[in-house]
């Protein structure tokens, strides 16, 4: 929760109480159910919110039909959850393609991720796609979705808490505030859609992204060699992935930074890859 916004509202609220004629009551409540409105969700709230995000997403996109393939992907990606900060969500992760040529991938808050067919066929193999899957996987771990959620929240009651100011709250204007959250699951999905993370949140997925690899024992140059491989395809003057994963030099100094000295068997590389090669089949 933003404390600096939550004090901000406390402060217009007593701002009111000096200066209009406020029914004291009604701005009890209101800041009773700002912070509840505000607060951390839940597990299972995560969990529901990623639901509706995950329909709103599959209002844009259709899923691919391959059930193999879409096995496949949830055995990789759950192997990488499993080895992450949040192996267990309320409702577990679950991995679904998307019907796209785009080269991207969304995480919904809860544990819902997607990835375009256009990403699977963009990565070289299983190694490369657990990158991808780590770091969406790593969205979640940080709850990046969730803060969305949570930003927009506050900044509606601010916005209605300004625009009523010099009015006396009615219980219509109090439902209205609570009830000034019902855009949030379009906000969420714009940033995960359209608008994208900011450069902070992307450095972090990465970081955690490197460190799920390394734990379930692929290579975490894979993240390194993938974005790498965009870049000098041009692929980061484009849409998709690169729109909310831009994929900068900077980014790929920072993975390179963090990456462990210790090397992968180029064996079991070579294993994965020829299991990809079959599930692409």
């Amino acid at each position: 929760m933003n404390k600096l916004l939550s004090l901000s509202l406390i402060l217009t609220f007593l701002s009111l109480i000096g200066c209009t004629q406020v029914d004291i009551g009604g701005v009890t409540r209101v800041v009773q159910q700002t912070f509840e409105a505000a607060r951390p969700l839940s597990d299972e709230e995560e969990y529901y919110v990623g639901r509706s995000v995950a329909a709103r997403i599959l209002s844009s996109y259709s899923l691919l039909q391959n059930q193999e393939l879409t096995e496949y992907v949830n055995l990789v990606g759950n192997t990488v959850a499993l080895n992450s900060d949040k192996p267990y969500t309320y409702g577990g992760y679950h991995f679904a393609i998307l019907n796209s040529k785009e080269i991207n991938a969304f995480a919904c808050p809860g544990g819902t991720i997607f990835i375009t067919k256009g990403m699977i066929n963009a990565v070289r193999n299983e190694d490369e796609l657990a990158a991808v899957l780590a770091h969406e996987v790593a969205h979640v771990n940080h709850r990046d979705g969730v803060s969305a959620i949570q930003k927009a929240r506050l900044t509606a009651v601010a916005a209605l808490i300004g625009t009523q100011a010099a009015q006396r709250y009615t219980p219509a204007q109090l439902s209205q505030l609570v009830t000034a959250f019902e855009g949030s699951i379009d906000d969420v999905f714009k940033t995960l859609v359209v608008n994208g993370y900011g450069k902070s949140q992307e450095y972090h997925a990465d970081e955690g992204a490197i460190s799920y690899l390394t734990r379930a024992g692929y290579n975490p140059s894979a993240l390194k060699d993938f974005l790498q491989r965009l870049v000098s395809e041009g692929g980061a003057s484009g849409g998709g992935i690169m729109k909310s994963h831009p994929a900068t030099a900077g980014r790929i100094e920072k993975v390179e930074k963090n990456l462990s000295k210790e090397k992968a068997d180029p064996s079991l590389v070579q294993l994965r890859a020829r299991r990809f090669e079959k599930a692409l089949k």
